[in-house]
């Protein structure tokens, strides 16, 4: 009981409603894409090349009629499946002097990440879409308010509500997407397992190493038409 209590006051802290086809729907109607972004070495760049990409990365700033959010995550890299895929190379391995390098390595390796915290960056772009806003006999409610709300038998209606407002939120993905590529950054729209398990690893930072549980093509029809 006491656990279950536990998870619940746990979830009302979490702002996300459901996640499907890839997009997060939030407690307040308003749907979320995500965007994985490629790293650039602006730094390695020539003058030019550098004033060319902020000039581009402007022109899209300014081009935007929405707002996008920025978000880098970094997370400390988890060393040892590399140390372990060393050692059974080493099992492995038959030549001595091979041997002798690589158990020479490892212990650098192990030294090396003792002393000093190696790290990993992921760099993301969040896409807003807020549907219009419609008037209901209990207040103003949003359009996806009908769609996860009352009207649970009119199932067609709010799965076409919720394609609509998904093909909104696409144009906008891709109005992104073109813009990042114009500054030299590749960006790939996440899919419905990625944001589980981002969205996992984020709420749950302790449990970065536990298995994520998926929901199955199946379970997932079944929550769009529920």
């Amino acid at each position: 009981m006491a656990q279950a209590q536990k998870a619940k006051a746990t979830q009302e802290f979490v702002p996300i409603k459901e996640i499907r086809s890839g997009i997060v729907v939030l407690k307040d109607n308003s749907l979320r894409s995500v965007l994985l972004a490629s790293s650039l070495n602006f730094a390695l760049k020539s003058e030019d090349e550098q004033t060319a990409i902020i000039l581009q990365f402007q022109n899209m700033l300014n081009s935007l009629e929405f707002p996008m959010q920025f978000f880098i995550q970094s997370r400390e890299l988890d060393i040892r499946p590399y140390l372990a895929l060393l050692e059974a190379q080493l099992k492995e391995q038959t030549i001595e002097l091979i041997k002798v390098q690589t158990r020479e390595y490892i212990e650098f390796v192990k030294g090396f990440t003792e002393n000093v915290n190696i790290m990993s960056k992921s760099f993301f772009v969040v896409v807003p879409y807020n549907p219009a806003v419609i008037k209901s006999k209990g207040g103003v409610s949003g359009v996806l308010g009908g769609l996860i709300g009352k009207n649970r038998n009119d199932a067609e209606t709010r799965l076409s509500l919720f394609e609509e407002s998904r093909s909104q939120l696409e144009q906008r993905v891709a109005v992104i997407t073109q813009g990042l590529s114009r500054a030299g950054v590749r960006a790939i729209q996440l899919g419905t397992e990625e944001l589980v398990e981002l969205y996992y690893k984020l709420f749950n930072p302790g449990d970065s190493e536990k298995p994520i549980k998926i929901a199955t093509d199946s379970q997932q029809k079944s929550a769009v038409t529920r």
